[in-house]
């Protein structure tokens, strides 16, 4: 491994092959190492398959990136799938994609542990009182991000707006906000391309670190060809996966059993994640929370604030989600919450998943067959700019919860509403990242825990 990477950083030859054990001995390292958001996790594969590495080319990592662009999901879960697919065939992209979650999926069960059996102690209790405030700043900060990348135009941001009035006002579902948008988008890139004319914004790069492993003159491997014989046996493995999981829970638990029911609401979830986990929130709030009422909101923002703070994309808090419920729910009975925790966690990371796994496997040999630039965005488009108007919901919504915690009628929390203040500026003025951001709201809440006693003690002398 060594010999290959000093060659490789040499720049004059190109890499040796590399053996399905190297690259299970990386893809293990990047799950614990992934932290930043997608953003981050593109950054850091592009870092070490691009540059240091050189296993794929410049060019050749941005045309699988544009793929993974365009389908729901984590796109960089599914970029690494791609690339492990493309290098060691079928298992070496499960083996990739699997690697990229396992890690976050065993911490955020452990920290899911940790705070139904601990959280109510006052130290535990006072970190997540100071982190709610961060998480609601965070969720205002990414609709800003996307925002000034997605909405190019007074159509998109009218699109942006009428979506914020439809799961505001309305309290429109989010699949169908997502089928209004996309069929806007469709209908607007007809009759006014140059409106949607945004894309995902990865274009072609002409920038070479030196010979690749992948170039971009490598041949297609055989296993990369397209055939529609090969997409009919993926898509029919994938669905025979999910019909036989579904249908052992179904058959054990009842179609109206909690385990069930995760399984068939996160298969939805998972085919409605275009634009990122931040898009797919308000969905799986809208299910978990206010539908089937498998944690209270309090949860759902602890929960994102854990997701934050652990590598493996940000989706990850699903699996959060699904152990809390697993537990409160008794789902094996009431003498084994724990299990119950780790099964229902299991089975919604398995179904938000799969779909990821279905679509690259089956749909990258075609992508491989073109190596040209993907079109019909226009959709995509429409979705990703109602996807801000939905994520500003959101941030209202976990503003809501955190500085009235009573409802409007209570007290209005100033001392959270400062903390929220700070972690805005921290991220919007001082450009500062994520988890110091976290970190230094959940101090500042164990802090209080410590120092309003003695204010009390004081204010009653």
């Amino acid at each position: 491994m060594k010999d290959t990477e000093h060659r490789a950083r040499s720049g004059s030859e190109r890499p040796d092959s590399i053996s399905l054990g190297e690259s299970i001995v990386y893809w293990l390292k990047l799950g614990f190492i992934s932290f930043g958001g997608p953003a981050g996790q593109i950054a850091i594969m592009h870092q070490d398959l691009v540059v240091r590495r050189r296993w794929i080319s410049e060019s050749r990592y941005l045309h699988a990136l544009n793929y993974c662009m365009l389908l729901p999901g984590p796109e960089a879960q599914q970029l690494a799938t791609y690339i492990g697919w493309l290098m060691h065939r079928n298992w070496g992209g499960i083996i990739a994609g699997g690697l990229f979650v396992l890690p976050s999926l065993l911490i955020l069960i452990a920290l899911g542990w940790i705070y139904l059996a601990f959280g109510q102690l006052p130290a535990v209790a006072g970190v997540f009182y100071g982190i709610k405030p961060a998480v609601t700043a965070i969720v205002l900060f990414a609709a800003y991000r996307i925002g000034m990348r997605a909405l190019k135009n007074w159509v998109l941001w009218g699109i942006a707006g009428l979506a914020f009035l439809a799961i505001f006002v309305l309290d429109a579902p989010f699949p169908l906000i997502v089928v209004a948008a996309g069929l806007l988008g469709a209908l607007g890139g007809r009759l006014a391309p140059e409106k949607f004319a945004v894309g995902g914004g990865h274009g072609a790069s002409k920038r070479s670190f030196g010979p690749a492993l992948i170039d971009d003159d490598t041949p297609v491997p055989p296993h990369a060809r397209f055939t529609w014989e090969r997409l009919a046996k993926v898509a029919g493995l994938g669905l025979l996966l999910w019909s036989s999981v579904i249908g052992v829970l179904c058959a054990r638990y009842g179609w109206n059993g909690a385990l069930t029911q995760m399984a068939w609401f996160f298969t939805k979830a998972a085919l409605l994640t275009f634009g990122g986990a931040y898009a797919v929130l308000p969905y799986v709030y809208q299910g978990a929370v206010e539908h089937y009422q498998w944690l209270t909101p309090q949860q759902m923002i602890d929960g994102l604030a854990l997701g934050e703070t652990t590598p493996g994309p940000l989706i990850m808090v699903v699996t959060f989600v699904g152990f809390v419920a697993g537990w409160t729910q008794q789902v094996l009975g009431q003498n084994q919450p724990f299990l119950a925790g780790v099964l229902a966690a299991v089975v919604v990371t398995w179904f938000t998943f799969l779909p990821s796994f279905v679509f690259i496997l089956a749909g990258g040999p075609m992508v491989e067959s073109t190596h040209g630039n993907l079109k019909f965005t226009a959709p995509l488009t429409g979705i990703t700019a109602a996807v801000v108007g939905v994520i500003c919901n959101l941030a209202v919504f976990f503003a809501w919860h955190t500085f009235w915690p009573q409802g409007f009628a209570g007290r209005f929390d100033a001392f959270a509403a400062l903390l929220g203040l700070a972690a805005l500026l921290a991220l919007f003025r001082w450009k500062l990242g994520v988890i110091p951001v976290i970190a230094a709201s959940g101090l500042a809440g164990l802090a209080l825990v410590f120092i309003k006693p003695l204010l009390v003690g004081y204010a009653v002398w």
